[in-house]
């Protein structure tokens, strides 16, 4: 089994990660596992989940698979009885389930006269279901898992939640609007939630990812041949440390405001891994 880069150890909890059969947090999934920690991966693709459960069994881990839509109370609260019947009671809340949809999107990062006739999506194309589809995977997605998880959470001294926000909740990027607000909803979330699980053991914190080259933004960032986009341009260009994160990188974060021992009086906070692009003002 491979080594975590920091010695945090999660032997005895019982870890729940959202969206676990995505790139992040199918990672983050693995890193908890190879802490200790016995992981519930939750995807609505309960397909990848279970190969990346599989992975981790295989690597000597403990883990499963649940289908589990979100955004269903309901599926959550029967999901969540499943992995205490199965794992124990949840000690560890990733909140990773997310994302945006073109439907959300604009094509221009900045409107022109004449783009409202003109065969580009501008701010007033913009489809309110898409609008509505993002905020509600990427807010109720967060608020509707913790309802069901921090059940089992609450009076139970050392328990965490973590949230996955982003570096576009500090300053928009352009063309993803509803993305954006979203993701800034979750760090305020975050905040809230720190303040209101405070008294009965809960510690909720977030991270907040900078720039990360996936399979997923593949596309957005490189061209069919190789080369960046001149989105890759403006992002390195903004990044101070002038490259993108590697998914590794996350780890350090993850592992330190779960640690107990380490982090026992930090809550609330949302901590940007991100390469400098929050403190570079451009000049």
């Amino acid at each position: 089994m491979m080594e975590n880069v920091i010695n945090t150890n999660l032997s005895g909890k019982v870890a729940v990660v959202t969206g676990a059969g995505g790139v992040l947090c199918s990672h983050f999934s693995k890193v908890l596992a190879r802490a200790g920690a016995k992981v519930a991966l939750l995807d609505l693709n309960v397909e990848a989940a279970q190969q990346f459960a599989d992975e981790i069994v295989a690597e000597g881990g403990v883990a499963k698979a649940y289908k589990c839509n979100v955004l269903d109370k309901n599926i959550c609260e029967v999901v969540a009885e499943q992995v205490n019947a199965d794992l124990g009671a949840c000690d560890i809340l990733v909140n990773g389930a997310g994302g945006n949809n073109p439907r959300a999107t604009t094509d221009k990062e900045y409107f022109e006269i004449g783009d409202i006739d003109a065969d580009t999506k501008s701010f007033f194309d913009l489809d309110a279901s898409g609008v509505e589809f993002v905020f509600n995977l990427n807010f109720l997605g967060t608020l509707i898992p913790t309802q069901a998880f921090a059940k089992q959470m609450v009076g139970r001294e050392g328990c965490n939640i973590l949230n996955i926000s982003s570096m576009n909740a500090y300053t928009p990027l352009t063309k993803i609007p509803a993305y954006s607000g979203a993701k800034a909803a979750i760090s305020n979330f975050t905040q809230w939630l720190a303040v209101h699980f405070s008294k009965v053991g809960i510690r909720v914190n977030a991270i907040a990812p900078g720039f990360f080259s996936t399979k997923q933004n593949a596309a957005l960032l490189w061209n069919a041949d190789g080369s960046p986009t001149a989105r890759t341009g403006k992002i390195l260009g903004a990044t101070p440390m002038g490259r993108f994160g590697e998914t590794n990188e996350l780890e350090g974060g993850l592992l330190f405001l779960l640690n107990n021992a380490a982090a026992g009086f930090i809550t609330g906070v949302v901590l940007p891994i991100d390469g400098g692009f929050s403190a570079y003002s451009g000049v």
